[in-house]
This record gives C-alpha cells, structure tokens and sequence, in this order.
C-alpha cells in the first residue's frame, strides 16, 4: 500500500505509516478530534518513486486546499526516541505541484545531518530505517502550543505543562511562548480552555497508557485539535505508585555506579545495600526505578530521631547533591515529623555487637600491623569460599549454589570490618579535634599516599605491566583494544603479563557491584585501553609509581609540620589527632578491602549463572536479565525469551541516559530540580573540592572506561567513578565528576594520587566538552573553562 487514509493508521502498523502517523491514527481510534488527511507510507519510500495518482486522488477526497506535510520515519515519536523537530515539515502547501514536491522533501530530510546525528547518538541503524509522510487539511490557528500531559521540568506526574503562542510559533521557536503548570483546573468554576486541555490530556495519557507530548491547536471559532501525541522521551522512568508521598535517594552513586543495574543484578545489590543502611542503625527499602537502586527514606524523614542523622549522612556517603535535596526535603511541609513509631523503629545493636565492634577498633589502632595481616589472611579465606564446589553437574545444582551462597557465616567478618572501621575513624575525626588550628585540606595533605589500597596496587601493577611492555608499544598502541582483548583470549598475542595481573584482579570492572557485568577476566578489553593510555606517557616525572611515591613522601612531611604546630596550640587534642592520623596512614588504605574480597563471590555467582544461561539462551549473559525465580521457572520449561528481549532493550534505552535523579517523589517529581539555580558565573561551574590543588589542561569527557583514550594532563570529566575507573587516574592531571562524596572510591584515589579533584558539578559532561582548556582549583571547588 503505497497511500491510506490517516484514520487506518495504528500501532501495529509503525514499519508501514511510520511513528506520527501511529500516533494521530491512534488518537482517531480514541475520537479525539484530529484534522482528515492521509499517510504515504513506507512502501513508497521503498520504492523510491513518489505515488503521484494516488497523492492526487486522496488529496481530491480532502477537497484540496492547504495542507500540512509531515515526516513520520519508522524510528520517531517512540518511547525512546522522539526525533522532535530531526525531520522536515511543509507547512500551508497548496497545489497537487507543490504537494508532491513537500512528499520529497520529507523524504529527503531523513538522511539529512540533523536526523543522522540524532539517530547515531541513539544506536539506530539507517538502514532499518524509512519514511512515510502525513499530509493533512491545516488548521489555521488562533492559540496553538505544546501540552505535556506530565511536567517534563520536574518529572511530576500530577502536573501537565503547557507552551503556548500564536499561531504555529510554538512548535518551530519563531516566538516567545507563555509556559503553565496545569495542576487539575478542570475543577474550577471556569476551567475554559486549560480545563479543555487537561481533560483532553487525561484522555490521550490514559489511551497510551504514558505521558504524552501533545501538539494542539485551536481555531477561530474556538475548537480544539490535536496534531499529534507522542511519548514523552525525556522523562526518568516514574517511582511505584503509593497513596502517599514518598522520598527515594539514589543509591549507587555509593559505589559509583549510575548505570542502569540489570535484574539479576539488582537482587543482590538489594541485599547488599540494606545490609549497609542496617549497620547504621536504619532500615531502608531498596526500590527499582528505572533499573537504578533507589532508598525509600521516607519513614526516616518523618521520624524526629533519625531527621537530625539524616543530613550528615547525606554529606558523609552520598555527596553535597543529596545533602542539599535532603535539606530542602527535611523544610517541606509534606514531609512534617509524625512522631516514633515504636514498629518501625530498627532493632538496637545489641550489647555484643557494640562490645564487639569497640574491641575490634581498639584492637586494630592499638596495633595496626596486625590487624592488617589479619584482614588480609582473611580476604584470603573468603576468596576460597567464595569457589564453586567441583560437584556442581546440573542447572539445577548452580541455581541451588547461587540461592545458598553467602547465606552462612564466614568467620572473617570481623578480621575485615573493624580494621576497615578504625581506618575511616582515624581519618576523619582529626579534623574535628583539630577545628580552629588545621583545614581539611591539611589533614588530606596528610593522607596522600596512603599504603595498603588494594585498588591503588592494582592501578600501580597496571602500570608496571605497562611498563614492562614497551617491547610490544606499537602493537598495543595501534591495535583497538577490543580486538588486543580477542586475540588475548584466542591465545594469539605476545606474552605481557597480563594473564598474572588477571589472576589477581580479573573479578574486577567498572560497575563491578553489578553482577550481570562481564569482569575483566571474560573481557580484558577496558584493561588494554588504560595499558595504551600507560604508554603514551613518556615524561618520567609523571610516571605514576613516582607519582604515588612523591605523594607518599609530601604527605609524611606534612604529617611531621602538623605535629610540630598542633602540638605547640592543642597539645592534648593536638597529640591525639596526630595519633589518629599516624593510624589513619597504616590503616585507612583497607577501606577497599572489603568490596575487593566481597567480589570474589559475585564472580562465582556469575560463573555459575552463566553456566546456567549456556543451557537456557543462545546467548548465555541472557540469564542476567532474569530474577532467580524466573531462572527456575526457566529451568521448569516457561517460555522467557521475550521478556529478556524487552528487558535488554530496556536496559539499553537506560545505558544512554546520562542524567539520574539524585531524589525523585513517589509522584515522579526530580527534587533537585525544584531548587534554585547554582549562580555560577560565566564559565565557572561550582562542586566541592574533594582533592586539593589547581591544574589547568584540556578536558577529556568519558562516559566508558573500556574505549578511553586519555593522554597524559588531560583532565577526566565524568559523571562518577568507581574502582574500575581509577586505572585512568594514573595519568589524568585532574578529575572532575557529576556526583559522588568527599570519601567516595573516586575522590579518594585522586587525593593518594595527588591530583586535584572537584566533584558534584551538575551538567558536567554536558556543559564541558572534550578539547575545552579547563582550570580545577580542588581547593575552591570550581572548574573554570576557557572563555
């Protein structure tokens, strides 16, 4: 079919009439009221030959007259990917000439620049691609705009947004537009046209079943027609419904990750997370939204207890970001004290536990070298336990072994926590005994360099496999990392060291919490691209080892000149803080002890549920977009391959998405958003200094470690960071990130670096761009760009 009438035009036919002219056939079906016209389809365009008779005949049946001509390629006004404005539109084309000769505009317009950068930018392929064209009798506007049938601004959804000008000059941006939230004014005693507007965008939402970004116009008797109805691409996926307002914080910027999680991987992450929270003293609910891990906190912001705690651990663990959108949550009325409610109060740490814990900190700062090799003796036992036994033969096995793993008590909780507890003690309370004699910034100088971080000796054996491989420069320097990491798993590339490096940190990656993320062992692809970035270092003075060296050797001279002044001013304070400080470099270097030795049982999860998927998919990686209930059921003979298929492409359309709320209400609305404006001035971005120093060189924007190329003083821009992307560190002059804490993975391995970190700098990645000369003064927490 080559021509239809606009009203045959529906859902199921997107690959024939294209995505707009789904979308208006769909809102006929609904009677709304649309403007008659008809579709060209896709056939045509396949064709390649304008279906000139046909054009005419159904252009006779409109009466002629002025028409509107619209693209409506295969690939727009879809969930994820709207093309607004990517395409050409004719409008008031008169004349069977003139409308035949808009068809092939239209049709032109979907490989111009505009469309091909949107539809690369989006992972489409052009050639899946084709056009069909809508042409319809105009509509000579009085009032015409834009309603969006949920606030686009903030997210919520008990709000709709209108834009509206005169004429057609809201939808092409000739003119200034008036902007109103709509909150239900059909409930007024005169509703007039914004009461119209809202039923009729209760209608259309409640046809498509999501918000709807709606063209409207009305005409000069005063009726209303809608032009198209499209989902609203841009909104971040809505919390579960709840009849009452709640708060969600999110979470994996904890450890670095705003990624989308995948199914199998959110289940542990759950645990894993709510295990942390309770050691707290609090209890949280882990909730899904848009595959990232967000916490319910709103029975803590109503408890008068846990409100006063709630703003400093905003600042400790989740960063300056939340602890602003915490502070304005904890002023909203809605969100007023409801007094203790004794059954949601967490349960007490009991009396052994604290007695336990008070022992194993003592305990380790009395003697911090053995409380070391107790920790690492004990990350030792849990890598064995973390093993598969060899007897596991049937899906059914592993699945069992997956559910179990973890379950029991390992014994070497203990050797690990509390080194790791007293580490982070000793590093942070110095600066409040110290208040009034030392800054931050003097108790970070003293704790650069800091031995012991088994993320820091896997970036510095990164370097010295680097190192030892110059033999091998141009091939690892001019072969794609990619195809270095399959010939390194076909057994065809030279001996490097590698496969040594890998048998030490091969459960290791970025996002490594997730455990549906492939480690880089399976794929050392990432690997081969911080070695390349190794190479092209060639100043000796900037070789990482010297670097960590120097930093170790500036932070022990800094240590020895605050003692000598604080001692002088604060000789009782003084003494302990320096104390604390003395423990803080032999103990605080553990902290990522735990996560490392926690990975050793996600990677045999991993392996084992991979086994399981081998049986189950043709691809095995398929499980992970499973629950283990869904594996079983799998195993039990249910059909689940598309609903895999529906959650990879889910998972895909989220991998794009580069800004995650750090708050969001139960009614979808961005916190953050609600709050004033930074006033940065121009080309000042404001964040918090998390490492002090001030270096200025150009920036190098990365969204995925595994394809960077860093050169050496370039400065890293991303949204955050965690231990798979410290590699990079060793040869960036600076960092710059989106989100994240002052104690966070990131930071912290820039300050034992030594290079200057300014972190919580909204629209980072957006607002500077790779090339642009950028100055990071860590100490004012400012990214300056070049003017």
């Amino acid at each position: 079919m080559s021509v239809i009438p606009l009203a045959e035009a529906h859902a199921g036919l997107v690959s024939l009439v294209g995505g707009k002219a789904a979308g208006l056939g769909e809102l006929i079906r609904a009677g709304e009221r649309v403007p008659e016209g008809f579709c060209v389809t896709t056939d045509a365009h396949r064709a390649g030959v304008v279906p000139q008779d046909e054009v005419r005949t159904a252009y006779a049946r409109l009466g002629g007259g002025p028409v509107a001509v619209r693209s409506s390629a295969t690939d727009e006004d879809l969930p994820d990917a709207s093309f607004a404005g990517q395409h050409d539109t004719v409008l008031d084309v008169e004349g069977e000439a003139d409308l035949l000769a808009a068809i092939g505009t239209c049709w032109k317009s979907l490989h111009g620049s505009r469309a091909a950068a949107y539809r690369q930018a989006h992972g489409t392929d052009p050639a899946d691609v084709h056009m069909a064209v809508v042409v319809q009798r105009m509509v000579t506007p009085v009032r015409a705009g834009v309603l969006y049938t949920a606030n686009p601004v903030t997210g919520n959804r008990t709000e709709m947004l209108v834009e509206v000008g005169p004429g057609t000059s809201v939808v092409d941006g000739r003119t200034e537009v008036t902007r109103v939230v709509l909150a239900d004014p059909a409930g007024s005693a005169d509703p007039g046209w914004q009461g119209e507007l809202w039923a009729a965008g209760r209608r259309v939402q409640a046809h498509f079943g999501t918000p709807q970004d709606v063209e409207w116009a009305t005409d000069q008797d005063g009726t209303l027609w809608l032009l198209q109805s499209r989902p609203v691409s841009t909104l971040f996926p809505a919390p579960p419904q709840t009849d009452d307002l709640r708060v969600y914080v999110e979470f994996g910027n904890v450890q670095g990750m705003l990624r989308p999680v995948t199914p199998m991987g959110m289940a542990t992450l759950r645990a894993m997370i709510a295990a942390m929270v309770a050691s707290l003293g609090m209890r949280v609910e882990i909730v899904d939204i848009g595959g990232r891990l967000y916490g319910d906190l709103t029975d803590l912001v109503r408890r008068p207890a846990s409100r006063r705690r709630l703003v400093r651990l905003m600042a400790v663990d989740f960063g300056p970001r939340a602890q602003a959108v915490m502070e304005h949550v904890l002023r909203d009325p809605r969100f007023a004290p409801s007094g203790d409610n004794p059954r949601r109060r967490p349960a007490d740490a009991s009396v052994g536990t604290a007695l336990r814990a008070l022992w194993g900190i003592l305990r380790a700062l009395a003697r911090p070298d053995a409380a070391r090799r107790r920790l690492v003796a004990a990350v030792d036992r849990l890598r064995a336990e973390a093993a598969a036994p060899a007897h596991l033969r049937t899906a059914h096995e592993r699945l069992r072994f997956v559910r179990d793993h973890g379950d029991g008590e390992s014994g070497a909780a203990d050797d690990v926590t509390w080194p790791i507890v007293a580490g982070m003690l000793a590093s942070a309370l110095p600066a409040q005994l110290l208040k009034g004699v030392a800054t931050e910034d003097d108790v970070h100088a003293v704790l650069r360099g800091v031995p012991h971080n088994v993320t820091i000796e896997m970036d510095l054996a990164l370097w010295a496999l680097a190192s030892a491989a110059r033999e091998h420069r141009d091939l690892l320097l001019d072969t794609p990392p990619a195809e270095l990491s399959a010939r390194y798993l076909r057994g065809t590339l030279p001996e490097i060291g590698l496969s040594v490096f890998l048998s030490r940190y091969g459960h290791r990656a970025a996002a490594e919490a997730d455990v549906g993320v492939p480690r880089w062992a399976e794929d050392p692809t990432p690997v081969f691209a911080a070695v390349a970035n190794y190479l092209r270092l060639t100043d000796p003075a900037q070789a990482p080892d010297r670097r960590f060296a120097d930093a170790t050797a500036a932070a022990e001279a800094a240590l020895d000149e605050l003692a000598a002044r604080v001692r002088r001013r604060r000789p009782v304070r003084g003494r302990i803080a320096v104390f604390l400080l003395r423990r803080a470099r032999r103990l605080a270097g553990l902290r990522e002890s735990g996560k490392f030795a926690g990975l050793y049982r996600l990677r045999a999860v991993r392996e084992q549920l991979l086994l399981i998927g081998a049986t189950l998919f043709p691809a095995a990686d398929d499980v992970m977009f499973l629950t283990l209930d869904e594996v079983e059921a799998a195993l039990d003979g249910a059909a689940l391959s598309g609903l895999v298929a529906r959650r990879r492409a889910t998972h895909r359309r989220e991998l794009r998405r580069r800004v995650v709320p750090v708050a969001l209400l139960s009614d979808g609305t961005d916190v953050e958003s609600t709050l004033p404006a930074p006033a940065d001035g121009a080309g000042l971005l404001r964040g918090v200094g998390a490492a002090t120093g001030r270096v200025t060189g150009p920036a190098r924007v990365v969204t995925d470690p595994a394809t960077a190329h860093l050169e050496p003083g370039e400065i890293l821009v991303t949204a955050t960071t965690d231990p798979g992307w410290t590699p990079l560190f060793l040869t960036a002059g600076a960092l710059v990130t989106e989100t994240g804490a002052i104690m966070a993975h990131g930071p912290t391995v820039a300050r034992e670096y030594g290079i200057p970190a300014v972190i919580s700098v909204p629209g980072a990645t957006s607002r500077i761009v790779t090339g642009q000369v950028i100055t990071v003064d860590g100490a004012a927490g400012t990214v300056t760009t070049a003017r």
